[in-house]
């Protein structure tokens, strides 16, 4: 199955996944979360990510829907699946320093395969799913096919790429970003440094083949996978930094509102201004110095275009998509705009390119307004999740 079959890139598809998913999101969720039985195959669990990596859906519309079927107890196991998502970014959002570093290395590694004939080669064939572990390639293969794979093939794949296969974490993490639909630079990145030993330091995941067959239900019971792993090295994680303080802009002022797939639901934006004008900015060449794959790119612009349907009323006057710096200061320069709104992107490359305007002379004043639910979170994410995990039920009662 494809990825655009798999996950339709609409809100409409996104509802519907939800709708669905609800009776299963108590106990059901909480006994079968942890198995994989393929891709087509994945009723454990909500399939919600790819919508909520864009804000198709959003965070506290899930937890709303969830929270008003089951009770907090009842389906505390999904509400914390929900909250992980939210930790991560707040955790990468208060240190941006590991995304840099991240990328930093990432680059020295993919020189390295251009030099190194046997890092390529395992490189290469993990990448292809040709390395000889069936459950190994297998998940590679359908991750490239589908754009998504189970959580828990998540952790099983990073943990054979890391300490069977010893490739460097951010090759996988990496492939990871370049294929998967959910992929964010939070979840992602951490997730991936939580597995090489990184995140939490000196505490890895092994993948166990009785652990494997367990939740894959016997399709898979792999041979010859690592006994042991070592912590990989890391570099002093930097302390928390204190989040910028909102700016609430100039009503007054002739707006442009810039949209990207960080954050396709604008109403919270739209209920207070009017814009004049509006753009979509994809820098999705930004999230590797490697070529995307195509479906990434595809289903964030699907989803876009979709969201911009939704909202052509109280849009504006809506421009092609903007790739970069250039191309929003020439969109403003043309749409005449005093201000530039756009909902809070964090960390990673739509991030990376409105910091570039904000700081360019010739751009106009760039406000970035922030979800009250992610103002609430975020700076709770000084520590570990389960330290931030205390906090959960004061964040939901914010819901309403």
């Amino acid at each position: 199955m494809t990825a655009s079959v798999a996950f339709p890139p609409t809100r409409t598809a996104a509802l519907e996944r939800l709708a669905d998913f609800l009776p299963r999101a108590g106990q059901q969720y909480a006994a079968r979360r942890n198995y994989d039985l393929g891709p087509g195959q994945h009723a454990g669990v909500s399939t919600l990510s790819p919508y909520l990596r864009c804000r198709l859906i959003t965070e506290a519309e899930v937890l709303q829907a969830v929270l008003a079927r089951h009770s907090a107890r009842t389906a505390e196991k999904f509400v914390q699946e929900v909250f992980w998502r939210t930790y991560w970014k707040g955790w990468l959002e208060l240190r941006p320093g590991v995304w840099a570093q991240y990328q930093q290395d990432l680059r020295q590694q993919i020189d390295e395969l251009q030099t190194q004939s046997g890092l390529r080669a395992r490189w290469e064939a993990a990448c292809t799913g040709q390395t000889g572990f069936a459950c190994f390639d297998f998940w590679a293969r359908e991750l490239v096919e589908t754009g998504y794979l189970h959580n828990h093939a998540r952790m099983w794949f990073a943990s054979i790429w890391i300490f069977t296969l010893e490739l460097p974490w951010q090759l996988g993490a990496d492939f990871f970003l370049r294929h998967l639909l959910d992929g964010d630079p939070a979840s992602n990145t951490l997730g991936w440094r939580w597995v090489a030993g990184v995140q939490t330091i000196g505490k890895t995941y092994l993948a166990r083949a009785d652990n494997i067959a367990k939740y894959t239900e016997g399709r898979f019971r792999p041979t010859g996978l690592a006994s042991t792993a070592v912590p990989r090295a890391a570099t002093p994680v930097p302390a928390p930094r204190g989040l910028p303080a909102q700016d609430p802009g100039d009503l007054g002022l002739r707006t442009g509102v810039l949209l990207h797939a960080d954050d396709l639901s604008p109403g919270f934006l739209l209920e207070q201004l009017s814009p004049v004008a509006s753009a979509v900015v994809a820098p999705e060449n930004g999230i590797s110095p490697l070529m995307p794959a195509p479906h990434v790119a595809a289903f964030r612009a699907q989803a876009a275009e979709d969201a911009c349907a939704r909202w052509s009323g109280k849009l504006g006057v809506l421009s092609q998509p903007l790739a970069d710096v250039a191309g929003v200061l020439d969109w403003a320069r043309r749409e005449n705009l005093q201000q530039i709104v756009t909902a809070y992107a964090p960390v990673g490359p739509v991030a990376d390119v409105v910091a570039q305007v904000q700081k360019h002379p010739e751009a106009p004043p760039l406000v970035r307004l922030q979800r009250a639910f992610d103002a609430a979170a975020w700076p709770l994410a000084t520590k570990g999740f389960f330290p931030f995990k205390k906090h959960i039920p004061a964040l939901i009662s914010r819901l309403g």
